[in-house]
This record gives C-alpha cells, sequence and structure tokens, in this order.
C-alpha cells in the first residue's frame, strides 16, 4: 500500500501543487520563489526520507506571507491524506538536533487532534536571505501542523553561544531538520504492529 497523496491549492493569491510519498528516499522538486523556503523543504525532504514535490506561485511581488502560509497549508493537507487511517506506525517521534551552535528538539504525536507548540529566540535577525522573514516560522509550523491533524512542539534549546546573537540561519533550518527527524520516526512502521496505535482504535 503506497503512502502518498498529490494536493492542489489555488486561491486568489496563490497556486500551489504538493505531492508527497511518506515512503520516498528524500528526494525533492521544490520551487517556491523563496530561495531559503525551498532549502528547508529540501531538508525536511532529505531528513524525512519522503519524497516531495513543492510548486508554488504567489504573489511576492507584495511579500513571502502568503507564498509560506499557503504552501504549509497544502504540505500539512497531504501529509494527513497520505497518513490514511495511521494503522501500524509508530504515531510519536522526537528529534535533537544540532546546528553548530544551535539545538533544536521537536516532539511530534500524529494524534489527529491539531496542537502546535513553537519556541525559539526573540532577537533572531527579521530575514534571512531578501524573502524570507523570520518571524513566518511558527506561523509555517502551525499552517503545517493544524492542517496535519498532528500534535508538534518545536523548541531551540539553544540558539547561540552566551552572549551572542543566534545565528537565525542556523536556528531555524535546525528547526526543519529536527521536525523531519521526528516525523520520520513517527510514520515508520511499528516492529510490533496492532493496527491503529490508539485505545480509542481511531486517530
Amino acid at each position: 500500500m503506497t503512502r502518498t497523496a498529490r494536493v492542489e491549492r489555488t486561491t486568489g493569491e496563490t497556486k500551489v501543487l504538493v505531492e508527497i510519498d511518506l515512503d520516498g528516499t528524500g528526494g525533492a522538486d521544490v520551487a517556491t520563489g523563496v530561495g531559503f523556503f525551498d532549502h528547508m523543504l529540501n531538508q525536511l525532504a532529505k531528513h524525512g526520507g519522503f519524497g516531495l514535490v513543492v510548486h508554488t506561485v504567489g504573489d511576492l511581488d507584495i511579500d513571502a506571507h502568503h507564498t509560506l502560509e499557503d504552501t504549509a497549508i497544502a504540505l500539512g493537507q497531504a501529509f494527513a491524506a497520505a497518513l490514511g487511517d495511521k494503522a501500524g506506525i509508530q504515531r510519536f517521534g522526537d528529534a535533537v538536533v544540532p546546528l553548530d551552535e544551535a539545538l533544536v528538539q521537536a516532539v511530534v504525536d500524529l494524534s489527529g487532534r491539531a496542537y502546535v507548540v513553537h519556541d525559539e529566540p526573540v532577537d533572531l535577525a527579521p530575514m534571512i536571505g531578501p524573502q524570507y522573514p523570520t518571524s513566518m516560522t511558527r506561523h509555517i509550523w502551525e499552517s503545517f501542523g493544524n492542517n496535519a491533524k498532528m500534535t508538534l512542539h518545536v523548541n531551540v534549546l539553544r540558539g547561540a553561544r552566551p552572549g551572542q546573537r543566534p545565528d537565525a540561519h542556523h536556528v531555524v533550518e535546525a528547526q526543519f531538520k529536527a521536525v523531519a527527524r521526528a516525523l520520520r520516526q513517527a510514520v515508520t512502521a511499528d516492529p510490533r504492529g496492532g493496527g491503529v496505535p490508539s485505545t480509542k482504535g481511531l486517530l
């Protein structure tokens, strides 16, 4: 049984195509018009072990907000669709990932309940590259987690050495890598089987 999904989302602000294969090889074909976000989606695919296609055309003449938000919504919808009834998966996943001085913890529960907690330094540089506002990282996780119907905690345990300002690139990239590794664990088959991993019998 394949665990794949395709979602197309078209609004007056964006046009998004997402295809995902939860049992892929980490390959990605990503083009959103926001270079740093493309880099992050490639990290998600590579470290999650997913096959991922993301093509977004958005109103970047205004700013990147709609492009980032709508891509994250469609990605979450595709992730939920690819999971199906979640029978046989581990359901929970966690990872702690360093990127030089930055250290990030991500914990996921594919619970069917949308709840997102995000904690990162407040003194990040406002932009990464010319188009990615660092204030959007939380909104990306909220849009993704809510539409994937998962519980997602992303905590930056350390953003910088004492007395130094965090490197925003490192802090955000470590988040995407940590979420990817946690998701990889959560979607993996439970070697003990057992059907849907919930006493309710439904996720």
